[in-house]
């Protein structure tokens, strides 16, 4: 029994240890043997890392390539965005989106001449409604970014809607995956959007530092990222100072050495995934969260994610009861190797692969005794 419900932060899947070292003793051989073939092995494993994640959204080749998380690759696409596109206008983000893009978004606006625009939530509920994010949404709107699944509150937009919403004003149409992708189909061939950025933990079950960048083509043909270096070029080895150029595809938005260990280690995870389907991934997630969720219903629990499963990620979050301590909740717990985490009041669950309905029913349990119940209060 596993009682691993920690998807929403770093997922796991059977025999990931195996396959990850595996893959990491490969690249350790190559990096370590005493010749000269470490570069073209180590930009070829970059490469399939590439390949995966194109397939993975559907993404046309020569439009994705890595970055170290989206943040990073965010403040990469923004910087490349030609001076008109940004300045002068709003840029919208609703107020659940991650917090870390907020961050950055918050300090940028006086140098790049925008205002941020965020949607606020409205009072008592979790997450930001579409409507309501269409409504503060118009021509003046320069770039819209959009979560796909928020990490508090696992609501699933509608992408589709929105991104057709931004190409009708003329706005760049942005969206986050990471919190939805590998437990959700999602697909730009499908709903064209602008860029998407991401990492590979989550649902993708892979390592730190390996995000990434896709950009539209007639976006990114615009593009001239200001951080930039050796490998923005068409040939990184040409090193004549005055002729550089940036390269016609994706690789504009690389710049120093690239990071090679990341997405050697995240590619195990991006192959299961291939490998067993999204669709299949879903259904055995979808069936242990409704679990949860009539458990919630049952017991009285405040349930802080959406009941439709089409707007839900493959989270739920419930919310704690007034006057408990969710810091000694997840202690208690982690006690009897139950596995998840707080956001201030908001316990977040995430079944994955690894988990059973016995580890779910365990945890139902743990939490009864924990928090409580409407038949226990009845009786």
């Amino acid at each position: 029994m596993s009682g691993y419900f920690l998807y929403h932060s770093i997922g796991t899947f059977p025999g990931k240890a195996e396959r990850m070292a595996a893959s990491l003793t490969d690249f350790s051989n190559i990096w370590s043997a005493e010749d000269d073939g470490q570069w073209p092995a180590a930009l070829a494993a970059r490469q399939r890392f590439i390949d995966a994640w194109r397939r993975l959204i559907e993404a046309p080749q020569g439009t994705l390539t890595t970055a170290e998380n989206v943040t990073a690759a965010l403040y990469s696409l923004i910087g490349g965005l030609p001076t008109e596109r940004l300045a002068g206008k709003r840029l919208l983000v609703a107020a659940d989106c991650f917090p870390s893009l907020h961050f950055l978004l918050a300090g940028l606006g006086e140098r790049f001449g925008f205002t941020l625009d965020t949607v606020p939530l409205r009072p008592g509920e979790t997450w930001v409604r579409d409507q309501d994010f269409i409504d503060r949404w118009q021509a003046d709107v320069g770039l819209a970014l959009i979560t796909f699944v928020t990490s508090t509150a696992s609501y699933r937009c509608d992408v589709g809607r929105l991104a057709a919403h931004g190409r009708a004003v003329g706005s760049i149409v942005g969206v986050d995956v990471t919190q939805g992708i590998g437990v959700a189909p999602f697909s730009v061939a499908a709903t064209p959007v602008d860029f998407v950025v991401s990492t590979s933990l989550k649902w993708l079950c892979g390592s730190s530092g390996a995000g990434i960048l896709q950009v539209a083509p007639d976006l990114l043909a615009s593009c001239r990222p200001e951080l930039r270096g050796w490998f923005s070029q068409p040939n990184p080895f040409s090193w004549d100072l005055d002729a550089f150029t940036y390269a016609d595809d994706a690789r504009r938005f690389d710049h120093g050495t690239p990071a090679i260990l990341a997405s050697v280690a995240s590619l195990p995870g991006l192959e299961w995934v291939e490998q067993t389907g999204i669709d299949i991934i879903r259904a055995q997630n979808a069936g242990l969260v409704e679990r949860i969720i009539g458990a919630a219903l049952e017991n009285g629990w405040e349930i802080r994610s959406p009941l439709d499963a089409s707007e839900r990620g493959g989270s739920v979050m419930l919310g704690l009861p007034q006057g408990t301590e969710p810091a000694k909740i997840i202690a208690a717990l982690r006690d009897e190797r139950f596995y998840c985490d707080a956001r201030g009041t908001t316990l977040r669950l995430s079944s994955g692969m690894v988990t059973t309905e016995t580890a779910v029913d365990a945890l139902i349990a743990q939490l009864t005794e924990h928090i409580g119940s409407r038949r226990r209060r009845a009786s």
